[in-house]
């Protein structure tokens, strides 16, 4: 009895300790964007015309192109977020494991967020996925590995939800709760960003789970 009594103690407090250890930090506070750096290409406007706050949401212009990245870097996190298309449906992603930001575009794997495209990876500044296949073809500027599944986004206007979830380099992306992209990167640590392409996007309840 006293054996069964202590492994349920030792469960118990295994529990409470990882429970513990998991934190949430918040990378938008709903106020301002203190927590993020910005890059726009060629610097050609000041960033906070392209990045900014409105009734508590992100606003991305879309344009110049460019994207907003975490002033620290992450490994080992699930990243959960909101976005919506503001009038018509566009481009945008989500940069994970940024080595090194660059303008216009960092060394990184993006999580793309083109209506329709959602979950597909495009490797970004030389970066690599272990599932990404040559097949013997040149390497194009920007390399693409296509979503599993058909789109299950949902239409301007409405929120749509990313849950990627970052370790030891392996990226699981789902869109929507539909696990849409699985990729293995020997990086395992770096930046997280939002991009300017296309036209106006909003995002909200962008945190981090460690």
């Amino acid at each position: 009895m006293k054996k069964y009594l202590f492994s349920a103690i030792v469960a118990i407090f295994c529990l409470s300790a990882s429970c513990v250890h998991a934190q949430k930090e918040e990378l938008f506070n709903g106020q301002d964007l203190s927590n993020w750096n910005f890059v726009v290409e060629g610097d050609a406007v000041p960033a906070e015309q392209v990045y900014s706050v409105q009734d508590g949401v992100i606003l991305i212009k879309g344009q110049p192109f460019g994207y907003m990245y975490t002033k620290k870097k992450y490994s080992n996190y699930t990243l959960e977020l909101e976005w919506s298309w503001v009038n018509e449906a566009s481009n945008s992603g989500i940069f994970l494991l940024i080595e090194e930001a660059k303008n216009p575009f960092p060394n990184g794997i993006e999580c793309q967020l083109h209506a329709g495209d959602a979950g597909d990876f495009v490797l970004l500044g030389g970066s690599d996925l272990q599932e990404y296949k040559q097949e013997g073809q040149e390497r194009p500027k920007f390399p693409v590995i296509k979503k599993r599944e058909a789109s299950s986004e949902k239409p301007a206007g409405e929120w749509n939800k990313a849950k990627i979830i970052v370790k030891d380099g392996v990226i699981t992306v789902y869109i929507n709760g539909v696990l849409q992209n699985v990729g293995t990167n020997k990086v395992k640590e770096g930046y997280i960003g939002l991009q300017s392409e296309g036209k106006e996007v909003q995002f909200r309840n962008v945190t981090v789970t460690l």
